[in-house]
């Protein structure tokens, strides 16, 4: 917790942008979750699937692209699949083209779901970086606008409005854990939770394999990591070599970061489907998991962020079916939620 905080994003930025996204992608409902009285202390979940495309990541897409000039001949971004779907919904708002670049890794189902907003899509490599070298030749060649993914004040600052709603509304909060890839949200809500609730305990969560954050956190500098198949694929990608925001703010303010198998992952989704009644992806549930699991010790009054509703529907099912999902050359045995 020692670690100097990056000149920006600052909290005056999460609070422009909580006035720019005002009316549009605001004000997710906070409710307590029915896992309380298994779990034994208190749980809410902040639900970013009720956003219109069905994640957080509009939030930060339209403080970003609120604040492009008039001039702007298009936008571009690399994702995993939500930010792109982000970008694309914000950008067919604002009548601009999108072109999203995306690896060959991302489902299908969040490849379709962006090119039904408008959006050319542009499947490159085996890798976010390989997506990332195309929006960049976009930018360079043909005058696009790069939205990033995570590393980017705007885009942090707009994440960083759903910790300002969430600690508003739940001030004596003990615990908040955030589902943690890239760094944007976790570095954005943690940032507004923080200044709001300074002993606030802090946590981020994500899957053992292909958890970029965390091997760069210990490392103490942002290192590639491979990506592999995960039902919390939206937790996939590198944070960037030359990273200057997200993994600064993470250092600095996350309390600790935990690591979840498949086998959890799966166990989570199927606890917020089947005691929750929610359609969740893998990468929204690591919170209810990491709590399932036993992996943060007396969390008192909790809350977490289920991220986003954009799952492969046939894979969801074969996880509240309680069947086997293999993800390349890992099998996720089934079991039966109880």
């Amino acid at each position: 917790m020692a670690e100097s905080l990056p000149e920006r994003p600052h909290m005056a930025d999460i609070l422009a942008a909580a006035q720019r996204i005002r009316g549009q992608a605001d004000a997710t409902p906070l409710l307590p979750s029915a896992l309380t009285e298994r779990l034994g202390h208190p749980l809410w979940l902040k639900l970013e699937t009720c956003q219109p495309m069905g994640a957080f990541k509009l939030r930060g897409a339209l403080n970003a692209l609120a604040q492009l000039p008039d001039s702007t001949r298009g936008v571009t971004c690399c994702s995993t699949g939500n930010h792109g779907r982000a970008v694309a919904y914000a950008a067919r708002a604002r009548g601009l083209r999108a072109v999203i670049c995306m690896s060959e890794l991302v489902p299908a189902t969040k490849v379709e779901g962006i090119r039904a907003l408008g959006a050319e899509v542009r499947l490159i490599g085996r890798s976010q970086d390989d997506a990332q070298l195309e929006a960049t030749r976009l930018v360079r060649e043909e005058g696009f606008t790069d939205i990033p993914p995570f590393d980017d004040p705007q885009v942090i600052a707009g994440q960083g409005t759903i910790g300002l709603e969430i600690l508003q509304a739940l001030p004596d909060l003990d615990t908040l854990i955030i589902p943690l890839s890239g760094g944007g949200l976790a570095a954005g809500v943690a940032l507004a939770a923080r200044t709001l609730s300074p002993g606030l305990r802090i946590v981020g969560v994500s899957m053992e394999r292909g958890a970029a954050m965390q091997a760069s956190l210990e490392a103490g500098r942002p290192v590639p990591v491979e990506e592999v198949e995960s039902l919390a694929d939206s937790l996939g990608g590198g944070i960037g070599l030359e990273n200057r925001h997200s993994f600064a703010l993470c250092r600095a303010l996350l309390d600790e970061v935990v690591l979840l198998s498949e086998a959890e992952i799966y166990r989570a989704m199927q606890a917020l489907y089947f005691e929750d009644r929610l359609v969740a992806e893998g990468g929204a549930a690591v919170g209810v998991g990491a709590l399932l699991a036993g992996r943060i010790a007396a969390p008192g009054r909790t809350a977490t962020i289920v991220t986003g509703r954009n799952v492969d529907m046939a894979q969801f099912t074969q996880v509240v079916t309680g069947q086997a999902v293999t993800l390349g050359d890992v099998t996720v045995p089934g079991q039966v939620w109880r």
